[in-house]
């Protein structure tokens, strides 16, 4: 009984303030995870001295603010504050609603569709290019053998230059897949808006030497700037297009049986 006393009358231990603003306190558990693991002492007191005096300057503007601001302001912040709060619950809760009815996949029977309903609307931004490329050394004692099988280019000949390709500079054989003519003066650098048309055209196929390096380039096809984009262009994009509209008619099939379950269960209703 003695010792049962002793621990009831024990007072309760209260954290360790670091800080205070007016009646706010900053307490020790508040920067338990602050500093990194690692970081030496000097460094640990400049973070934690650096969050210390902007919390207490926060504090400080916030109750400066709270005193001269208005009624009327304070009551639209708050409503405002109130209505956030409501919008980030009820995403969050729809969101994960969501997540588990969403059916994600698409065929390529519906991609098709959906590309054929709509296909007036697909307009290139931009040129759109079909090519292939190697960049090697000028040194390259294989240079004539990958020049020939470049040209040529059977499956045989792209096996034989994938095996070789740990001795290219860069390389590009999925010549079959139209890529944006932006990202051609990314990966192949002497070709620019300026000199496009020099390089960039149906059937096309050279070879550009620079200081240290030799270009290998062919061609296969070029589709003008708004001309209709390539359904193959737009697979992925037009999954995820029929992927949100599937959302928005979930989102709205979830909120009216919300709505009329608690119709039904009495916990909605309007007074006329």
């Amino acid at each position: 009984m003695m010792l049962f006393s002793c621990d009831y009358f024990k007072s309760e231990k209260k954290p360790r303030a670091i800080a205070r603003v007016g009646e706010s306190y900053l307490f020790e558990y508040d920067i338990e995870n602050l500093v990194p693991k690692g970081t030496s002492k000097k460094d640990s007191i400049a973070i934690v001295k650096s969050f210390i005096d902007r919390w207490a300057s926060q504090k400080i503007l916030f109750e400066a603010a709270e005193r001269n601001i208005g009624k009327e302001k304070v009551s639209e912040f708050n409503t405002l504050i109130e209505q956030y709060k409501i919008d980030l619950y009820t995403k969050a809760y729809i969101e994960e609603l969501v997540i588990r009815q969403i059916d994600t996949t698409v065929t390529e029977e519906q991609i098709k569709q959906y590309y054929n309903e709509n296909k007036q609307y697909f307009k290139n931004s931009s040129e759109l290019v079909k090519l292939r490329y190697i960049n090697l050394v000028k040194e390259n004692p294989k240079f004539s053998k990958i020049k020939s099988k470049f040209s040529s280019f059977t499956k045989k000949d792209r096996k034989e230059l994938e095996q070789l390709a740990v001795q290219f500079k860069s390389y590009a054989f999925n010549d079959s897949i139209w890529v944006d003519i932006n990202q051609v003066y990314e990966k192949i650098p002497f070709i620019n808006i300026e000199n496009k048309q020099k390089y960039i055209s149906n059937g096309m196929n050279f070879q550009y030497p620079d200081s240290t390096t030799v270009w290998l380039v062919k061609v296969n096809n070029v589709l003008p700037k708004d001309s209709a984009t390539p359904l193959e262009f737009l697979k992925p994009t037009i999954k995820q297009i029929i992927i949100n509209k599937r959302k928005l008619e979930l989102i709205n099939t979830i909120e009216k049986e919300i709505t009329n379950d608690a119709i039904k269960d009495n916990k909605y209703e309007v007074y006329k």
